[in-house]
């Protein structure tokens, strides 16, 4: 189960390093383009959400991989449940499609308490 967990928690961290990398190096104007949410936030808070993604990914990685503090992996895997909780939202009231966000959110949540459980 364990190597499961680690397949998974990889993929994850995987799609959010992307995601995030994305909306840190690509000029808001070209997100902008692709998403349209982001008119609702500035190009500041479009970066911070692109940081907070990879560090995310990284603190769901490195801990259980290092042994240094891996009580931290599960944190990161909730904290991104939350974020894409705050985007699920976002998505509603905007009248968007949500189900990406959602079913991130979801991945993230049986992550982390997969962390839990099995680590």
């Amino acid at each position: 189960m364990i190597i499961a967990l680690w397949i998974a928690t990889a993929v994850l961290a995987l799609a959010f390093v992307m995601a995030g990398t994305m909306k840190v190096v690509t000029p808001y104007e070209r997100v902008g383009e692709k998403m349209a949410w982001v008119e609702v936030v500035n190009p500041a808070q479009l970066k911070g959400i692109g940081a907070l993604e990879v560090i995310g990914a990284i603190g769901m990685i490195l801990p259980a991989a290092t042994g240094i503090a891996p009580w931290l992996t599960p944190i990161a895997a909730f904290a991104l449940a939350g974020m894409m909780a705050v985007a699920v939202g976002l998505h509603v009231r905007r009248h968007e499609p949500f189900a990406p966000s959602l079913v991130l959110g979801v991945i993230a949540l049986a992550i982390g308490a997969g962390w839990l459980v099995f680590a």
